[in-house]
């Protein structure tokens, strides 16, 4: 029941793999994710910190826009209602 391969009316073949999990397939996966591990390629110290205030500026910048948008319709809704 490992490999049963089964002919289809057109002659298309259609391969019906039985896979199982085993401790040896684990830890075949996961050396072969060390191995990835190792070729990717980091960025270094200073480009991190830049883009980390980066995102930091314009979180701050941003919320204050829409914190500021969201009080000035507030006050205009709530002068309508009154």
């Amino acid at each position: 029941m490992t490999n049963k391969v089964k002919p289809k009316k057109n002659g298309a073949v259609i391969n019906n793999e039985v896979t199982s999990f085993s401790p040896g397939q684990i830890k075949n996966f996961l050396n072969e994710v060390k191995v990835e591990f190792t070729k990717i390629v980091w960025p270094d110290r200073k480009v991190t910190l830049g883009l980390t205030g980066i995102v930091i500026v314009l979180t701050i910048v941003i919320s204050a826009y829409l914190g500021s948008v969201d009080m000035l319709l507030g006050k205009l809704v709530s002068s309508f209602l009154r």
